[in-house]
C-alpha cells in the first residue's frame, strides 16, 4: 500500500511528459513552417503526427482550397501467352473518394492518393527543366533503374537542391502506384505508369458566369517506372480496403 502514491506520481508524470510532447508536436505541425520543427530528430514529427494526428487548416482563409487534385494509374501486364498488354488508365483518387462520399465515419486513408499526387506534383514543380524533360523517360529495365534515374537527374545543374525531393516523392507515388496496380491486375503487373495532375476550380471572379470553365488540369508526366514494395506494406490489406470501393473492379472480379 506504501508504493502505491510512488506508482501514481510515476503514472502522473509519464502522462504529463506525453501530454507535453503531444501537444508541442501538434503546435509545431499545424504552425508554420520554421527551424523549430528541428528540436524533433529526422522524421519523428511527421511519423508521429501522420496518420493519426495530421490536421490541415486549408479549407480557411486567407488560403482555402482551390483546386482537385487526381493520380491516375496504369500498368504493363504480362498476358497468358507469354506476351504483354497496356490496361486502361484508373483514375485512384476517384476511388479512394469513393470511401469517405456520403460516409459518416470516413477511413483517413481515403484521402491518400490525393496526398501522394500533391506531394510529387509540389516537388516536381521545383525541378529545373532539365531534370522535368528526364523525368518523362521510362526507367524500369534492371535493379538499378532508380540509380540510373538519380544518375542522369545529377548530370544537370540543381541549383536549389530539388532533386532529392522529388526522388523521395517519386518513390513514394511508385510504391503507391504499385499496390493500386497489383490490387486491380493482380500479380501479373509488370511496370507502372502513373499521372498526378490538378485541376483548379472557377476562379472566385468569375463564380457567376454562365459560361466559367474551370482551367485545364495541370499534369506531371512521369514515365514508365520498375515496381517498389516497401517490406512493411502489405498488398493484400491495401487491395482489400482498396477493392471495397464501387467505382473498381479488381483482379479478384474480372
Amino acid at each position: 500500500a506504501a508504493k502505491r502514491p510512488v506508482v501514481k506520481r510515476v503514472l502522473m508524470v509519464v502522462a504529463m511528459l506525453l501530454t507535453a510532447f503531444h501537444l508541442l508536436a501538434s503546435f509545431l505541425w499545424i504552425a508554420p513552417s520554421s527551424t523549430a520543427r528541428e528540436v524533433f530528430p529526422g522524421n519523428l514529427l511527421s511519423e508521429y503526427m501522420i496518420p493519426l494526428w495530421g490536421q490541415s487548416w486549408s479549407v480557411f482563409a486567407p488560403e482555402p482550397i482551390n483546386g482537385d487534385y487526381y493520380f491516375d494509374v496504369r500498368a504493363v501486364v504480362k498476358t497468358p501467352d507469354g506476351g504483354e498488354e497496356v490496361t486502361d488508365w484508373v483514375r485512384a483518387t476517384d476511388v479512394e473518394l469513393d470511401h469517405s462520399t456520403y460516409k459518416l465515419f470516413p477511413p483517413r486513408s481515403a484521402g491518400l492518393g490525393i496526398g501522394v499526387a500533391s506531394d510529387i506534383k509540389g516537388s516536381w514543380e521545383d525541378l529545373p527543366n532539365d531534370q522535368k524533360a528526364i523525368v518523362k523517360l521510362d526507367y524500369f529495365k534492371g535493379a538499378d533503374s532508380v540509380d540510373r534515374l538519380t544518375t542522369k537527374l545529377e548530370e544537370y545543374d540543381d541549383p536549389d537542391g530539388a532533386v532529392d525531393g522529388y526522388l523521395e516523392s517519386e518513390h513514394l507515388a511508385t510504391a503507391y502506384a504499385t499496390q493500386v496496380a497489383k490490387a486491380i491486375w493482380g500479380e501479373d503487373v509488370q511496370r507502372v505508369q502513373y499521372q498526378a495532375s490538378r485541376q483548379n476550380v472557377v476562379p472566385f471572379a468569375q463564380r457567376n458566369n454562365d459560361g466559367a470553365e474551370r482551367p485545364n488540369v495541370q499534369p506531371v508526366p512521369v514515365g514508365w517506372r520498375a515496381l517498389v514494395t516497401e517490406p512493411h506494406q502489405s498488398d493484400e490489406e491495401f487491395a482489400k480496403y482498396f477493392c471495397a470501393s464501387d467505382e473498381v473492379r479488381c483482379a479478384d472480379e474480372q
